[in-house]
């Protein structure tokens, strides 16, 4: 099973991206499907989460600004970056719990990660 994001860029300030990451692999079902970010010198942090039922969350520093989506038949999330600030500068990570053959058993598994760089 792997993650692969893709969508990552340089933009301007008040510009938009979106990321995306698809799973591929063995693949029976995923739950819950997460992007992170990491800016230089700083933690990881949780950006936005999406259940496969479609409830998201938001962290607040982008809440009205970012949307994540999801697409289950392809085993894809999304999120559409919208007014980007230069402090949304980070590598962009896409995490999900993902379910591989016929046991009941969730393993998570992270893609790897996608620069995004607003310039100011």
């Amino acid at each position: 099973v792997q993650l692969q994001a893709s969508g990552g860029g340089l933009v301007k300030a008040g510009g938009s991206l979106r990321l995306s990451c698809a799973g591929s692999g063995r693949i029976a079902h995923i739950a819950t499907m997460a992007w992170y970010r990491q800016a230089p010198g700083k933690q990881r942090e949780l950006v936005a989460t999406i259940t496969s039922g479609l409830s998201t969350d938001y962290a607040d520093f982008v809440k009205g600004r970012f949307t994540i989506s999801r697409d289950n038949a392809r085993n894809t999330v999304y999120l559409q970056m919208n007014n980007l600030k230069a402090e949304d500068t980070a590598v962009y990570s896409c995490n999900a719990d993902i379910q591989s053959g016929g046991a009941h058993v969730y393993n998570n598994y992270w893609g790897q990660g996608t620069q995004v760089t607003v310039s100011s």
